[in-house]
């Protein structure tokens, strides 16, 4: 009987080593498969403006200048946190009943209320209007981007939702509807030999649209160029619009900040609305508010009824629900604290003046100050121009110049921040740029 045990424990033992050997093994062959797609992963391409702003933070030079982030800056330099927002933020914190809670798969239903209302105005229809909370401006763009996809008829013989967009525009809008199934076109938008909005282009390409189309419009302050329609040419744009029944959709990152009056600011999104588009607006209260990494916005859709409001309000919902299921709640919070408090509300439109008149002061500054050092170029573009940045019309290798030589970080467009331009820096900065403009043009030919 022992050997007999004997026998079978050395067999056990045996078989135990060969198993554990060929698990190994099979381990071994099965992570190695797994893991086997991630050395065929290619590295992407850095982000056009951040990938700039982590070489700005790299560099060394004590002459190093930052325009190129569309973020306030203060006349030293440094980011601002708006008076009557810290204000908000100080109630919120020193509030008991103030939680950490998700909120709603729509967001804070009184938030939107008061965003959509900043909007579209007191004396809108907001019984007609669905909408919802996002991350921020970009989050409405998606969101809204997925949900004309999803709904709005294709032309005919199109596979895709047609969206045209401006050329220039806001480099993610690509991106954005890209990823949202969307055929992205653009449409003429800035003509480089005036330094001008090319309305005449702009016309024909809508024009030119396969009926039914959605077009991208910049409420205010256009990103990158500055340049936006008159209020006669607004009109001209929704009334060939209507015509070509195409479907609108009007970004706004700007509004209050472009002039410092948020009621102008607002005039062509709430001219279509009277006029009778069913708008789709993405809202963004990065710029206007200082909250940049608070992720607060709105997408809203302008409907004919009750009924068409709570269906859309419904797939809104479903769509936001596996994407990123609810909003943060500190940003829209702020805003809800601010627009809810008559004080606070006086205070931020104060607040939101100063940014938008020290932004045009830096603007006419800078030309004067190019005059000044000797540069005998026309940039009175620049001075016609609103919001944040100046579309100076310099090309590539102008850009590529000021910053290897000079440590003046921009995008390659010619676009730069006034934001970033103080009294400190921007006799340098107009000397730099005077520099690699002198004897060129900075128009196309």
């Amino acid at each position: 009987m022992p050997g007999i045990g004997a026998t079978m424990m050395f067999k056990y033992l045996a078989a135990t080593i060969l198993l554990s050997s060929a698990t190994q093994a099979f381990s071994t062959v099965t992570k190695t498969d797994m893991a086997s797609y991630l050395s065929t992963v290619p590295e992407g391409p850095p982000d056009a403006i951040l990938g700039i702003a982590e070489a700005f933070k790299s560099c060394t030079d004590e002459r190093k200048v930052n325009v190129c982030v569309g973020a306030y800056r203060d006349s030293t330099g440094k980011p601002w946190i708006l008076p009557s927002v810290r204000k908000a933020e100080e109630r919120l914190l020193a509030d008991p009943t103030v939680n950490k809670e998700y909120a709603p798969i729509a967001g804070d239903a009184k938030y939107v209320d008061l965003a959509l209302g900043f909007a579209y105005g007191a004396q809108a229809d907001m019984t007609k209007i669905a909408g919802v909370q996002t991350l921020s401006g970009t989050g409405a763009c998606r969101v809204g981007g997925h949900f004309l996809s999803k709904f709005v008829p294709k032309p005919e013989g199109m596979d895709k939702v047609p969206i045209y967009i401006p050329n220039p525009t806001w480099g993610n809008h690509i991106a954005i509807f890209n990823n949202c199934g969307m055929d992205v076109r653009r449409y003429r938008y800035y003509n480089s030999k005036t330094n001008r909005l090319d309305y005449d282009g702009l016309i024909e390409d809508l024009k030119e649209a396969p009926e039914g189309s959605v077009i991208l419009l910049h409420a205010c302050a256009h990103n990158p160029t500055g340049c936006d329609p008159t209020m006669d040419q607004w009109k001209d744009i929704s009334d060939l619009i209507k015509s070509k029944k195409h479907h609108c959709f009007f970004d706004s990152a700007y509004q209050g900040f472009a002039s410092g009056d948020a009621e102008a600011d607002a005039s062509a999104l709430r001219l279509f609305v009277s006029e009778g588009h069913n708008v789709v607006l993405a809202q963004s209260f990065a710029k206007n508010f200082g909250l940049y990494g608070e992720r607060t916005g709105t997408l809203s859709v302008v409907c004919n009824s009750l009924e068409e409001r709570s269906a859309v309000l419904s797939q809104l919902k479903l769509i936001i629900r596996p994407m990123y299921s609810s909003p943060p709640i500190h940003g829209s919070s702020i805003v809800k604290t601010v627009l809810t408090d008559e004080e606070l509300t006086a205070e931020y439109y104060d607040n939101c003046k100063e940014m938008a008149t020290r932004i045009n002061a830096m603007r006419v500054k800078l030309v004067e100050v190019l005059k000044e050092v000797g540069s005998e170029h026309d940039w009175s573009h620049v001075t016609e121009q609103i919001g944040m940045f100046a579309y100076t019309g310099m090309n590539s290798d102008m850009c590529d110049e000021l910053t290897s030589k000079y440590s003046i970080f921009l995008t390659r467009d010619g676009r730069i921040s006034l934001a970033g331009l103080n009294d400190g820096n921007i006799e340098y900065v107009a000397k730099a740029v005077h520099d690699v403009t002198a004897g060129k043009s900075i128009t196309s030919s």
